[in-house]
């Protein structure tokens, strides 16, 4: 079954003094274009978060966010007393002022804030981590229902081509005998009379070179080889995009050798389908 790279997972958990939420979002790109963003608390987990990410999604241009917000009393940050008061005092010697306004200055002066690096709660990461597979299965199965509607459409869209084909299959018999009414309405034009072996030679001729039963029968497997990937059980976009490759190939070979209007007509809506399988393509892992 394929899968979409468009993606999207959310999980929230509630912490004792904080409160963690993760987002995942997913969108199509050629290969693994991951962006993680997290407080500095957890940079020494985002290796981990990587590989696991990289081995859930494979692929497409994903963008990891893991946000924290304190809801408890406890605070990492403390004002560093020493310091203040040596600006406050500092600044008496410079200016007069209100010891409320001299210590809003200091405030605001290097170092008066210390924040001391909290370490990494194990269990408390564990039930992150938890959430963390919860919203990569949230986006997984997000990524499954949207590979259902495009495999939907791609069904459709290859049954279409097939139809089209048949139309030019049924259609090939009367193309080449307009081939053989034209070569001789040409021949009668110029009222010159001509040898019928040679003429029947060069009938044989022009009708191998316009002949397109390879290209037809090359155009059935490739599609039927299309429907076979698209049930198998791996998702391969890159696969899906090289059978569109030859699909394409076939139906402009034909559309050159037809020189037939009514064929050609079906080759340009051959061409509209296969394009929009190609572009939906564009979004398949």
């Amino acid at each position: 079954m394929i899968q979409s790279m468009t993606g999207y997972g959310k999980s929230v958990i509630q912490l004792p003094t904080k409160k963690i939420s993760i987002e995942i979002k997913s969108l199509n790109s050629k290969n693994l274009d991951l962006n993680t963003r997290m407080p500095s608390l957890y940079r020494e987990k985002e290796l981990s978060i990587r590989k696991l990410i990289a081995t859930k999604l494979i692929r497409g241009k994903i963008d990891f966010s893991l946000y924290m917000e304190v809801t408890g009393e406890e605070t990492s940050t403390q004002i560093n007393k020493t310091v203040v008061n040596q600006y406050i005092k500092q600044l008496k010697e410079v200016v007069n002022g209100d010891e409320t306004e001299l210590l809003k200055m200091a405030i605001r002066l290097p170092d008066a804030l210390t924040t001391e690096r909290d370490e990494i709660d194990e269990d408390e990461w564990s039930q992150i981590a938890k959430e963390i597979d919860s919203s990569l299965e949230k986006i997984y199965q997000y990524r499954l229902d949207e590979g259902e509607s495009l495999e939907r459409d791609f069904f459709e869209r290859v049954e279409n081509i097939s139809n089209l084909l048949d139309d030019v299959i049924e259609m090939d018999p009367e193309r080449i005998e307009g081939v053989r009414e034209r070569l001789q309405k040409g021949i009668a034009d110029i009222k010159e009379k001509v040898d019928e072996n040679r003429f029947e030679q060069e009938l044989v001729y022009y009708i191998e070179k316009f002949d397109i039963t390879e290209e037809k029968v090359r155009l059935k497997n490739h599609l039927d080889y299309f429907l076979k990937a698209l049930k198998s059980d791996d998702s391969n976009g890159k696969k899906l995009g090289f059978i569109g490759q030859e699909m394409g190939r076939e139906i402009n070979t034909i559309g050159s050798k037809s020189n037939y209007a009514p064929m050609q007509k079906l080759v340009v809506q051959m061409k509209d389908e296969l394009e929009k399988i190609k572009e939906q393509l564009l979004n398949v892992l």
